[in-house]
């Protein structure tokens, strides 16, 4: 019997509240969960389950010293929005983890970023059989001016809990 996802059915509740709430619990969740994330103050501000949004502006405490969003800021957004679409669509006996991170950046950002993320239903199909196994994510990230300065190929695996967790 396959074990309820407590993060996928938080999700499917906040998304049939209001437009003007739903991403903000959402947000809220994924920030408590992941401390660094709301450190920096990402923010999902759409998402369907098979795909998101996730929102990074550029401000002070993300910047580096030429007033762009830093690499590192940039890598963890790819990493945000990649995680959450394999964490709400995993079993909740299962375990998420970042396998590899290519990143290659490719020009200097300008402004605020975004990360969109999905997956495919033949992924999100072998993510809910197999007991354990990787999968490539897609996930596009552009700046204000909708260029892409940074290209990502994110390797999420995932097996099965131990009994401790």
């Amino acid at each position: 019997m396959e074990k309820i996802n407590p993060l996928r059915s938080f999700a499917e509740r906040a998304l049939s509240y209001p437009s003007f709430l739903n991403m903000r619990l959402l947000t809220w969740v994924f920030r408590f969960k992941v401390k660094l994330v709301g450190t920096v103050g990402l923010k999902i501000i759409e998402t369907d389950l098979k795909r998101v949004v996730f929102y990074q502006k550029n401000r002070k405490k993300v910047q580096n010293h030429i007033g762009g969003v830093h690499a590192a800021a940039m890598a963890l957004l790819a990493e945000s929005a990649t995680g959450f679409v394999v964490g709400v669509n995993l079993p909740g006996d299962k375990l998420p983890l970042i396998k590899s991170m290519h990143l290659k950046y490719v020009k200097r950002s300008q402004g605020d970023m975004r990360a969109e993320a999905w997956l495919t239903d033949e992924q999100i199909q072998q993510m809910q059989t197999q007991e354990k196994g990787d999968i490539l994510v897609a996930v596009n990230v552009s700046d204000e001016s909708g260029e892409a300065p940074i290209i990502c190929e994110m390797n999420w695996a995932w097996l099965t809990k131990s009994k401790s967790q």
